[in-house]
């Protein structure tokens, strides 16, 4: 059998390949490295994000998408020809139908974007899912069902709100807020503080280590090395979880006010339901340790996170693939 189908989570940070049959083939960064000089795309995925901060001048490792959507074209282009071939091995007999993952917010021009940029790096046809509808089939929540459920799928570059019902988005927020943004508010803060400049890499790693979104009763504590803002030297400095949960407060500020809005856009009917089955969180951005403890605190609503939330959006792309019929309410668009 010549394939065939696939589903991808574009995100920011991260790009995941679902092949049905064979379930998650790829879990790279959406990171693309290419050559100023000609424009020729030199690494894509782990390669690629080895790269970031250390090339020359003649080189430059960038990630194609910002905030969840297309922000240079072409090289998103080469990225997905990139995931597309390695997911097909050289087999190119058939061109593939795939399915796309795109932030709820999406405009209409940016998923014309995605649409186009997907057809063009090699598929036969383009279909878009809403990143909430996906997490919540990849969650195995009934979708279908005349019941509300809330999704927030936290990513590296846009965190999706949703009340689904009967197969559709009833109402919904797309915030800028993620990981990447977590991670800048995390460099900003241990400059400001320690007086030491750190890059993306290790900030990130702060956040893993040590990252809380509530303040810990123990501490946890990391040491960094970076560059000195005054000397100029390299230096090592202790980071504490109290630290990150300072350096987060305005963005968890503005993701808790995002879930306030669309509850209060909500039906009272549906209001009931998820009061019943409390709020499901998915996306790498919801392992932040106690996520899931603010979330319930300030809203009210009990919050759990989903099995696998870094696999959600794709499985459930990968699903919806696989039965085009019984999802087709779900799907945004095709061609």
């Amino acid at each position: 059998m010549f394939l065939k189908k696939i589903g991808i989570d574009l995100g920011t940070t991260s790009t995941l390949v679902f092949v049905p049959g064979k379930g998650i083939i790829i879990n790279e960064p959406s990171v693309v490295a290419y050559s100023v000089i000609d424009k020729k795309v030199l690494a894509v995925g782990d390669d690629a994000k080895q790269m970031i901060g250390r090339t020359p001048d003649t080189i430059v490792a960038a990630r194609p998408l910002k905030d969840g959507v297309i922000a240079d074209y072409k090289t998103t282009e080469a990225m997905l020809r990139y995931f597309i071939n390695k997911a097909i091995g050289g087999m190119r007999l058939f061109r593939p139908e795939v399915m796309i993952a795109v932030p709820g917010g999406i405009t209409s021009t940016e998923r014309r974007a995605v649409v186009d940029a997907t057809l063009a790096a090699g598929a036969k046809a383009a279909y878009i899912i809403k990143e909430p509808i996906a997490a919540a089939i990849g969650a195995n929540i009934p979708i279908g069902s005349a019941s509300g459920h809330m999704v927030i799928d936290m990513g590296g570059g846009t965190s999706e709100i949703a009340v689904i019902s009967l197969g559709g988005i009833v109402t919904n927020n797309s915030v800028r807020i993620g990981g990447n943004k977590f991670d800048a508010a995390i460099q900003e803060y241990v400059r400001k503080k320690y007086s030491l400049a750190v890059g993306e890499a290790t900030a990130e790693f702060i956040k893993k280590e040590v990252g809380s979104a509530l303040y810990l009763t123990k501490k946890l504590i990391v040491e960094i090395k970076g560059r000195d803002m005054v000397s100029g030297l390299p230096r090592i400095a202790t980071v504490t979880s109290d630290d990150v949960a300072d350096a987060l407060q305005d963005e968890l500020t503005g993701l808790i006010a995002a879930i306030k809005q669309v509850l209060y856009n909500t039906p009272p009917e549906l209001s009931a339901d998820i009061m019943d089955k409390g709020i499901v969180l998915s996306g790498g951005t919801s392992l932040l340790r106690n996520m899931d403890e603010l979330i319930s605190q300030a809203i009210g609503v009990p919050a759990y996170n989903s099995d696998d939330p870094i696999l959600c959006v794709v499985k459930g792309t990968g699903i919806a693939l696989e039965n085009l019929d019984a999802y087709k309410r779900s799907i945004l668009a095709a061609k």
